[in-house]
């Protein structure tokens, strides 16, 4: 039987959380002389009642271990609430004064997906900015991580929601016990956000600019503070150390950990890692190549262009420098495969994930094998090591149903209406939490000419894409509610 008193309590918790993170903008806009700190100041008051309220009303719980069907509900009932309470400043100020482009702009923060429905970034406030920029911060490494970090009078079994969480097809432990290891993922997170601040500073990048920028790129979210995005700053510089953090950002955190303890060994032997890197390479390549040949006379800004567009999309994170879509087709062709491949598993990039796509190659690659001899028994291999049966059958359910919710999603927003392009753009965007897509969703785009019922749809697809598919569609399968 459900324990509804337990996901209540932790949700309440997480608000209470929220309520912390939004008081903490407050400064920002004060220093600012905005009055923006009013509608933060509401909003935390508010999220903080109601989360002490759930609180109250469910403190005497009577178990404090969370089964895996309650691990599912907390997980995706946290993610709504945080952003339906997340929306509030913008929506209070009249800044998004649509509460369904406020829940949008919010949803899209938390899932690190970075659509926007803003059309004109620069206009509003700091404070409210912070606030936006921060959203993408917190749903990066992940709500229910950073609740197990720093949270330890939950009280509770946290490996259920640990896994009904994190990113990739297993999680990966760096400790025993599941609260250090989200410490452990939470701290690298801080340090690389921290040391990215101080390199952009050094790139004379203003000190509120170079927090909000490594906020979202270490959460592959890719708002910005500048309509222009990335663009904006014309530096070499700049645009480098962009494409640094969000390599690592794209990463497995586990390899950034290993890294920093000198294990180089796990990295060098780490399959999912090497296909990364060759993925990057190749697509970088091929489109530096092209563009020196039809854009650019100077190589070095075909490769960094084309760096940085890969390395931008392959991770979901979405900061453009160019507009991408107005490069030959092939080119344009090659960026919307990229949007379907995604980060490294364990990673803060969405997407299908590279560790996906590659045991789908092995697992192709073997068929041949199998049908050569039949009666062999020819496992998956992945760091030497054999992958589990159900590990394969996993991932070729993920990818199905991936491809399939994508093309049912292309059906529902040209039903609204929409080209094609347009429409596999903004699924596409959506579902692997990248931002920009082609069509009319492209960098120099936004998401604002959606009508309300694309809007939730999208935003939909967002949670689905950021949860891993399974946490959020297994809540509507009959069996799942069943005693």
């Amino acid at each position: 039987m459900t324990n509804y008193k337990i996901i209540l309590q932790i949700a309440g918790v997480l608000l209470i959380v929220e309520a912390f993170f939004l008081m903490l903008c407050v400064p920002v806009a004060l220093y600012y002389k905005e009055p923006s700190f009013i509608y933060l100041t509401s909003a935390s008051i508010i999220t903080g009642l109601f989360g002490l309220l759930l609180w109250f009303i469910t403190r005497k719980r009577t178990t404090k271990n969370v089964t895996k069907r309650e691990g599912y509900i907390v997980v995706s009932v946290s993610w709504i609430i945080f952003s339906i309470f997340g929306a509030l400043p913008f929506f209070l100020s009249g800044e998004i004064p649509s509460y369904t482009d406020a829940f949008f702009e919010t949803i899209s923060g938390f899932t690190t997906t970075g659509a926007t429905i803003l059309t004109d970034i620069e206009a509003m406030p700091k404070g409210l900015m912070f606030w936006r920029c921060m959203t993408q911060w917190l749903g990066g490494m992940g709500i229910i991580v950073l609740s197990l970090a720093i949270l330890p009078i939950l009280g509770i079994g946290g490996m259920q929601l640990f896994n009904a969480e994190v990113p990739g097809p297993t999680p990966d432990k760096l400790h025993p016990r599941i609260k250090e290891t989200a410490k452990r993922l939470w701290g690298i997170y801080v340090l690389f956000t921290a040391l990215q601040t101080i390199l952009l500073l050094s790139g004379n990048m203003s000190l509120y600019d170079a927090v909000c920028h490594a906020f979202t790129t270490m959460a592959t979210g890719g708002y910005s503070t500048k309509q222009a995005s990335i663009a904006h700053f014309d530096s070499a510089y700049i645009q480098y150390i962009f494409i640094i953090f969000m390599f690592l950002a794209g990463t497995n955190f586990s390899l950034s950990y290993f890294a920093l303890h000198g294990k180089f060994k796990q990295i060098n032997s780490n399959e999912e890692f090497k296909f990364y890197l060759t993925i990057i390479a190749a697509f970088s390549a091929v489109i530096a190549v092209v563009l020196f040949i039809t854009e650019y006379s100077n190589p070095g800004l075909s490769l960094r262009q084309s760096l940085f567009q890969v390395v931008s999309i392959l991770t979901t994170t979405g900061y453009a420098t160019v507009d991408y879509l107005l490069w030959p087709p092939l080119l344009i062709l090659l960026i919307f495969l990229l949007m379907f491949i995604g980060g490294s598993a364990g990673s803060t990039g969405g997407g299908i994930k590279v560790i996906r796509i590659l045991l789908l190659l092995k697992n192709s690659m073997l068929e041949f094998k199998r049908l050569i001899h039949p009666n062999a028994i020819i496992p998956v291999r992945l760091n030497k090591s054999g992958v589990p049966q159900e590990v394969i059958t996993n991932v070729l359910a993920f990818v199905m149903i991936y491809l399939f919710i994508t093309g049912a999603g292309m059906i529902f927003i040209t039903a609204l209406g929409y080209d094609i392009a347009t429409s596999a753009g903004a699924v596409a965007a959506t579902l692997g939490n990248i931002g920009p897509g082609i069509g009319k969703v492209g960098p120099t785009y936004d998401f604002a000419h959606f009508p309300a019922v694309g809007k939730w749809f999208l935003s939909f697809l967002m949670l689905v894409g950021r949860l891993e598919l399974f946490t959020i569609l297994i809540l509507f399968n009959p069996s799942f509610w069943k005693k």
